[in-house]
């Protein structure tokens, strides 16, 4: 393993963890050959389980024993070790989870690559609350859907605080960006599938109903919290669905919904 021990929050070598708050992060795009932050052991296994590249490793003298297992197959990859103080004032939080790694981004898929053989996609429309992202994430690995589509505007899922909250989920669910629509319908309709919105109006139809139809391949749709999806992705759905509510709530946080709408439309379990 390739230890280097640094002192000094100002160090070059530490350039990939400088400032991860999470309003620097919202600022920063995607760039070609870019990177991204892991943090956790287990977040990071998971990133280099799925084949990512690790460009470096950020962490305290009490867990360097965890970046030599995680690097037993990247022996040259360097890891700098650092006060917690010094993690600290490079980050901009404090660090107790252990390791981050700084992971080389990978190149996305293509729709197609990304929804072949898929029964079951989730859509996510303009949703810019990591958190939420994550947490979609998350339930689309547990409940059964294929892949997670995301719009343009849409926050990165590989966003610290995203791959967090997924668990590292964000990992091993395929997942690409959509253009926007009405190119994703006309996409998506190509690959066969019933694009449903996830929605609140008068004429939605009942999601057990929904299911109940058995439509052999669909398209989840969700919106941002609050706003819910635009009047284009509404217009491009074929159908328009709501969760029915009780308790006098009118809808559910949209990781809640979709994690609700995600396990009734898996078509393994029905």
């Amino acid at each position: 393993m390739r230890v280097e021990r640094v002192d000094d929050a100002g160090d070059p070598r530490l350039r990939d963890y400088r400032d991860l708050t999470d309003i620097a992060l919202r600022r920063v795009s995607e760039p070609q050959g870019g990177l991204y932050i892991a943090e956790s052991a287990k977040v990071i296994a998971r990133a280099l389980g799925a084949g990512h590249a690790p460009r470096s490793l950020l962490v305290q003298q009490k867990w360097l024993d965890d970046a030599d297992s995680l690097l037993a197959a990247h022996p040259d990859t360097p890891v700098y070790v650092v006060p917690a103080e010094i993690a600290e004032q490079v980050t901009g939080y404090a660090v107790h989870r252990g390791a981050l790694a700084s992971m080389a981004r990978p190149a996305l898929p293509s729709v197609d690559e990304t929804v072949a053989g898929a029964r079951l996609v989730v859509v996510l429309e303009d949703i810019v609350d990591h958190t939420n992202v994550g947490a979609v994430f998350r339930s689309a690995a547990a409940l059964g859907a294929d892949a997670v589509l995301i719009t343009e505007r849409c926050a990165d899922p590989l966003y610290r605080r995203s791959v967090r909250v997924s668990m590292g989920t964000v990992f091993q669910v395929p997942w690409t960006r959509l253009p926007a629509w009405p190119e994703a319908r006309t996409m998506l309709h190509a690959s066969g599938f019933h694009l449903a919105a996830l929605a609140l109006s008068d004429d939605a139809e009942g999601l057990d109903a929904f299911a109940a139809a058995g439509h052999d391949r669909v398209a989840l749709l969700l919106g941002a919290e609050g706003d819910g999806l635009s009047r284009r992705a509404v217009e491009a759905a074929d159908s328009v669905v709501t969760i029915p509510m009780a308790g006098g709530v009118d809808s559910l946080n949209v990781a809640a919904a979709g994690a609700v709408a995600v396990w009734a439309l898996n078509p393994r379990r029905r």
